[in-house]
């Protein structure tokens, strides 16, 4: 068979899958353009008179999108960082050294991975109020870095055994000390590790509701979530061009930083998995 006819092959398998994929965000970007005349319109259709664009314009204005996308930006960026800053030395050391529980400890990073959010809102919750942090962004901040901080090490070490270590015994033997070989030498080559962890932290800690909508109740502190949900819950009458355009504004930003990044993703990718 032919190298086009495989591709063509392989694209009509995968055609069903793109079609799962694609049709709620074309839905949702159809529904975000539409006139709100013709939102119920039935039978249901893709066609409409005119593009709306003024829908993003009016949704901006009214439902304080720009405060809430400066607050998840926040919290995003803050928590993604922190775990980062958390991770690396506990992964590094994971890798590098022998110590009595690393086993243990691997898998309780593992098994915490099991574990939802949600199970422990409510001690959570209880915890912030001690720490005076309800209604404060960075109670969002502390959480999120603290779920993330098992998945992020855990990536983290596993790309770090495949890093030699003669290496960093080349840089001793020039004088360095450890520290002086992680930072110069073990980090730059682990950059790539370090941009797809981080931006699988950064989805996680941008697409999270729950414990933001646990943790923040002023809606000067709402997140993108929670701001979009406020538009929906306990409403008499649902804005659903402007819910819809909130949600396509809020992909965004993530679909910014996955195509700003994609040549990192696809190396550390690549590089992580062979040994």
């Amino acid at each position: 068979m032919s190298k086009v006819k495989k591709t063509i092959v392989y694209w009509l398998l995968l055609l069903p899958l793109v079609v799962v994929i694609l049709f709620p965000f074309g839905v949702m970007f159809v529904t975000a353009v539409r006139p709100r005349a013709e939102l119920f319109v039935y039978p249901p259709r893709w066609t409409f008179s005119e593009f709306r664009w003024d829908n993003f314009v009016d949704m901006w204005v009214k439902t304080n999108f720009g405060g809430a996308l400066i607050n998840s930006l926040y919290v995003s960026v803050a928590s993604t960082a922190l775990a980062l800053v958390l991770s690396i030395p506990a992964a590094y050391a994971l890798s590098r050294y022998r110590f009595g529980g690393k086993g243990l400890y691997r898998n309780f990073l593992l098994v915490t991975q099991m574990m939802s959010p949600i199970v422990l809102v409510l001690g959570l919750f209880r915890l912030m109020v001690q720490f005076g942090l309800v209604n404060n962004l960075n109670s969002l901040v502390l959480t999120y870095a603290a779920f993330n901080m098992a998945f992020t090490i855990w990536m983290l070490q596993s790309y770090f055994n495949t890093i030699p270590r003669e290496l960093e015994e080349a840089a001793w033997m020039d004088g360095a000390n450890h520290f002086v070989s992680m930072t110069r030498i073990f980090l730059p080559l682990a950059v790539p590790a370090m941009v797809v962890t981080g931006l699988f932290t950064f989805i996680n800690s941008w697409n999270e509701f729950v414990l933001a909508l646990t943790m923040i109740r002023n809606q000067d502190q709402y997140t993108l979530p929670v701001q979009i949900f406020s538009q929906v819950a306990g409403r008499y009458q649902v804005e659903w061009h402007h819910v819809m355009a909130g949600t396509v504004l809020a992909t965004v930003p993530v679909a910014i930083v996955f195509s700003w990044l994609q040549r990192f993703l696809i190396k550390g990718m690549a590089l992580g998995a062979v040994k």
